[in-house]
């Protein structure tokens, strides 16, 4: 899966990292994993997410992608983050395949 990222620092910092090795965590449709960096919380951070879309939670030093409802969402069925993170982009493709990861599946991230 490829996910296409924004132009801030954060996304920045991230792409530099790569490659990174992680284990995968769910919560809900969310998938989200160590990237080993402890980034700052953003201007234009925020937990209303879309389908989709990928974020940095500083809370948990982690990526997140979201394809679907969180236990934080509320009656419309968004994503919906534990705590604000920082926008990094969005998966390219249908994010409905993340729902084939399980917690503790190994994860590669490189440069594509």
């Amino acid at each position: 899966m490829d996910v296409e990222l924004n132009d801030s620092a954060c996304a920045a910092a991230i792409y530099d990292a790569l490659p990174i090795e992680a284990r995968a965590n769910t919560w809900g449709e969310e998938v989200y994993f160590d990237v080993r960096l402890s980034l700052e919380l953003a201007e234009g951070a925020r937990a209303e997410m879309a389908v989709g879309e990928a974020g940095y939670w500083p809370t948990g030093d982690a990526m997140c992608l979201f394809y679907g409802r969180t236990p934080a969402s509320g009656p419309d069925g968004k994503p919906r983050a534990a705590s604000e993170v920082n926008p990094l982009g969005r998966v390219v493709g249908d994010p409905s395949i993340l729902g084939q990861i399980s917690d503790g599946d190994a994860l590669s991230l490189t440069k594509g």
